[in-house]
C-alpha cells in the first residue's frame, strides 16, 4: 500500500494487550540469550546457504549413526536444527513487523514534526501581535539553537 497520511490511534488498552503479547512471546522463549560482541564474533555463522548443509548433515547422521562416535548426540543435533528452523520462521515475521513499525514511526514522526513546524511558524507570527506568545515562541525556538550554532560553525567565512 503506498504511503498516505496516517490517521490512527492506539488505545491504552490495545497498547497494554500488545505489551502483554510481547511478554507472552518472551515467556514462551525462556531460552533466549544475549551475546556479547566478542561472543558474536567468535561463533560460527549459519546463513541461508548453510541451512541446506546442516539439513543434509542431520539426515546423514540419522541414517548413518554407526559412523559417528558414541559421544555424538544426534538427538540434540536434531533438536537444535528444529529450533533453528522455528526461530528462523519467527525472525522473518519479527523483522517484517519491526520494519513496518519502524516505517510507520518514521512517517508519523515526520507528519508530527511537520505539524509542529507549522505551529511554530504560526506562534512566531502571532507573537508579534498577541501578548504572552513571545516566551512560547522562544521556548519552541530552543529546538533550533543547536542546529543554528552548528551550521554557523561549519559555514565557511566569505
Amino acid at each position: 500500500m503506498p504511503y498516505q497520511n496516517i490517521s490512527a490511534t492506539l488505545s491504552d488498552a490495545d497498547l497494554q494487550q500488545i505489551k502483554t503479547a510481547f511478554a507472552t512471546i518472551q515467556d514462551k522463549l525462556p531460552f533466549l540469550i544475549t551475546l556479547t560482541t566478542e561472543e558474536r564474533r567468535r561463533l560460527l555463522k549459519m546463513g541461508d546457504k548453510s541451512l541446506a548443509f546442516v539439513n543434509t548433515s542431520l539426515t546423514v547422521a540419522q541414517t548413518n549413526r554407526d559412523i559417528l562416535p558414541a559421544s555424538f548426540d544426534i538427538d540434540e543435533f536434531s533438536r537444535d536444527y528444529q529450533l533453528v528452523t522455528a526461530l528462523t520462521e519467527l525472525m522473518f515475521s519479527l523483522r517484517q513487523l519491526s520494519e513496518q513499525v519502524d516505517d510507520t514511526l518514521l512517517a508519523v514522526g515526520s507528519e508530527t514534526m511537520s505539524s509542529s513546524l507549522n505551529v511554530y511558524d504560526y506562534v512566531k507570527m502571532a507573537a508579534k501581535k498577541r501578548p504572552g506568545l513571545k516566551a512560547i515562541a522562544e521556548q519552541l525556538g530552543e529546538r533550533f539553537k543547536a542546529i543554528r550554532s552548528k551550521s554557523s560553525k561549519t559555514t565557511p567565512a566569505v
